[in-house]
């Protein structure tokens, strides 16, 4: 389970209405923000070419491979 939020005021405040039980253990992990002047694209291609063991036609053929369609 995921849950997004801001902090404010040294408080993590849960988007969505989220709310977790008193006691709750819960894990933070800090995003990073994108730098305004980073478009979307830019940002996404950071991870181009970082997973390992794909086939080397996965970009062309991701219905395939994740979906069963005929080959391109």
């Amino acid at each position: 389970m995921e849950y997004v939020g801001t902090v404010s005021n040294g408080v993590i405040v849960l988007e969505n209405n989220g709310t977790l039980p008193d006691g709750t253990r819960v894990r933070v992990s800090v995003m990073e923000p994108r730098p305004a002047s980073e478009t979307l694209g830019q940002w996404l291609m950071r991870f181009a070419g970082t997973v390992k063991g794909l086939p080397s036609d996965m970009a062309e053929n991701h219905d395939h491979y994740l979906h069963g369609q005929p080959k391109k």
